[in-house]
């Protein structure tokens, strides 16, 4: 083996449900970067092979992992949360539940626009992405991304049990099993 796979750290197992889900937003902001790279590529190589390779692999991404990587969240993470926090600290997990709420509304809205035009690259008919769009979709990523790192994943782990961590897993399991 080379000095690079096994310096490589493996990628925490669903067991971790938290290191999981921080894990998810690396993988995130590696396709927002591949995003803005593809807006630079296009316009001096049009959809080539590489273009649409790259289109494809973050239609994948944000169709499958970043959708259950929501629902991870609103479906499992939240009711735990809720079932943990005391009567005082609801307010402040109300507001922060909320605002992850909308926002996760507001990126799944972005998204349709974006994987519109990523459709069509992907499939060679078109070298149209809209830098802006882009921009926009990974600013509000990176805030989403900061604010569940820095204030809901550090309060679940003071707040969630080993049985709620476990119920977590089994659910972020079953839902990796689902079709789609």
């Amino acid at each position: 083996m080379s000095e690079s796979l096994l310096s490589k750290p493996l990628a925490p197992g669903l067991d971790q449900p938290l290191e999981v889900l921080t894990a998810c937003h690396g993988r995130m902001m590696s396709q927002l970067q591949t995003l803005d790279r593809l807006v630079r590529w296009l316009p001096d190589h049009g959809a080539d092979a590489d273009a649409c390779r790259a289109a494809t692999n973050v239609v994948r991404y944000f169709d499958s992992a970043a959708v259950n990587h929501h629902q991870d969240e609103e479906d499992s993470l939240f009711p735990i949360l809720f079932e943990r926090v005391s009567t005082a600290g609801r307010p402040r997990l109300r507001k922060l539940v909320d605002w992850i709420h909308q926002d996760h509304v507001e990126m799944t809205a972005a998204w349709g626009s974006l994987r519109r035009q990523l459709l069509a690259i992907a499939a060679g008919e078109s070298t149209e992405l809209c830098a802006d769009e882009v921009a926009n979709f990974a600013s509000r990523y990176h805030s989403h991304i900061d604010r569940e790192d820095n204030e809901l994943f550090p309060y679940a782990a003071q707040l969630l049990t080993p049985a709620d961590l476990t119920v977590l897993s089994e659910q972020m399991v079953a839902r990796r099993r689902l079709p789609r």
